[in-house]
């Protein structure tokens, strides 16, 4: 088994561990590269994130060979097969350990802030890491979540080698192993991708992870109210859901004559209310519009329909302290970024979208904008990338692997659903209107 990358190798592990989902788990990710691995974890088990500060102690000739860890709280796991092996003495390995422990002291107010650390207390701790190799990290790992009063600890990495049981000695009460190759010579050869992981990356991750928020309502969903959006003449029906807390709310176009009740742009809807964020799904044609196929590609009239209902959504009580987005499918894709130029989102997401059709506008956008489209929807692909060329804002254009235009293919919508959750908590933040 290889993995593309880690979030790859994330969200496989993610579906692996689905049984642990539950109130009680919480998810460490082992900086840097464990923690994109976890933060897909964290998203399948709709779990919090937190980091598990943990620095190797590397040979001073050979950095990469660990002779053991150093964690918080003042954990510390030694290899002494190593040590034995290596000659390293006490005085260079206390050097090294002070070292480290400057290090780790900064990792923490850098990647925690002033956040306080997710409390593990009576709790599962899903520890996590890119994968395991000679195991003194992890069991590093372990400790600290034990020291911080878990209840149990499961390890959970994409790749390790087959005696990883025993090399973490019984530190984990459980371990979960997407591959055990008998090959295994280091975790990098089993990913295409294994590019270093830097700071930024593992702030991002954890500030995505602290806007998601659980849905409110019964059984953990945001309750759906029927609202009416004005739009000049014509009232047009819709439904808005805020989650408790909402971080920002996110605007529906759809497209080809489809309708607020379309199960995949409801889909993607419940993955965003997952993410703390409330949306307006909404018809932005009347029945009798809807039937003049004229009307479906009438971009303008479709994008004034949709500056209707932002500032209906500007204006509404339990909307209108929030940051807006547009998420735009098919021809709806053209009027949200034709409405961006007026209507000033966050940020604009595509699926499957035609951005071509605002063509004349698309210089015009500032919204930062993400296009994602089928592997296997060639037609479109070009399309997408001939309207990139010609936005000035930030964007960035993501293909979905052999995603056809409806993104009917196993997991290929949830895939979607997890670009359009990041790509909105990261460019929304709260407005003020």
């Amino acid at each position: 088994m290889r993995f593309a990358d880690r979030r790859e190798a994330g969200r496989r592990l993610g579906a692996r561990l689905e049984q642990l989902r539950g109130p009680d788990v919480v998810v460490l990710g082992l900086p840097r590269g464990g923690v994109p691995v976890a933060a897909e974890v964290a998203a399948a088990l709709d779990a919090p994130l937190d980091v598990c500060l943990v620095r190797k102690l590397g040979v001073p000739y050979q950095p990469e060979l660990a002779m053991g860890a150093i964690g918080e709280d003042g954990v510390r796991v030694l290899n002494a097969d190593v040590l034995r092996g290596t000659g390293v003495r006490d005085d260079e390995l206390a050097r090294i350990e002070e070292r480290e422990r400057r290090v780790l002291a900064e990792r923490a107010e850098r990647y925690r802030g002033e956040c306080p650390s997710v409390p593990l207390t009576g709790r599962t701790a899903v520890v996590v890491d890119d994968g395991v190799a000679t195991g003194s990290t992890a069991r590093v790992a372990c400790r600290v979540a034990r020291v911080r009063g878990a209840a149990r600890i499961v390890l959970a990495v994409p790749v390790a080698p087959r005696d990883v049981a025993r090399r973490l000695g019984g530190d984990a009460d459980v371990v979960v192993c997407l591959e055990t190759p008998w090959d295994f010579a280091a975790v990098g050869q089993f990913y295409d991708d294994f590019t270093q992981t830097e700071d930024a990356e593992v702030t991002a991750c954890l500030r995505r992870a602290r806007r998601r928020r659980p849905s409110a309502g019964p059984g953990g969903r945001a309750a759906e109210r029927e609202v009416t959006v004005p739009a000049g003449a014509v009232r047009l029906g819709g439904g808005l859901t805020v989650p408790e807390g909402a971080t920002g709310v996110i605007a529906f176009a759809h497209g080809s004559g489809s309708s607020r009740h379309s199960p995949r742009n409801r889909q993607v809807a419940e993955g965003l209310h997952r993410a703390g964020l409330g949306t307006l799904l909404f018809d932005l044609l009347t029945d009798a519009e809807a039937r003049d196929r004229d009307n479906v590609f009438d971009i303008p009239l479709l994008a004034g329909r949709l500056l209707a209902a932002t500032h209906w959504l500007r204006a509404e009580p339990a909307t209108s302290g929030l940051a807006l987005g547009y998420f735009g499918a098919s021809t709806g894709a053209a009027a949200a970024l034709w409405a961006a130029v007026e209507g000033h989102p966050a940020a604009v997401v595509s699926r499957g979208g035609r951005p071509d059709l605002a063509g004349p506008r698309l210089p015009e956008v500032t919204a930062p904008t993400l296009l994602i489209v089928g592997g296997a929807d060639p037609l479109v692909l070009d399309l997408n990338r001939d309207a990139r060329s010609r936005l000035r804002c930030e964007n960035r254009l993501e293909t979905v692997p052999g995603a056809t235009h409806l993104f009917e293919e196993p997991g290929t919508l949830e895939r979607v659903t997890e670009l359009a959750r990041d790509w909105f908590t990261d460019h929304l933040a709260p407005a003020h209107v």
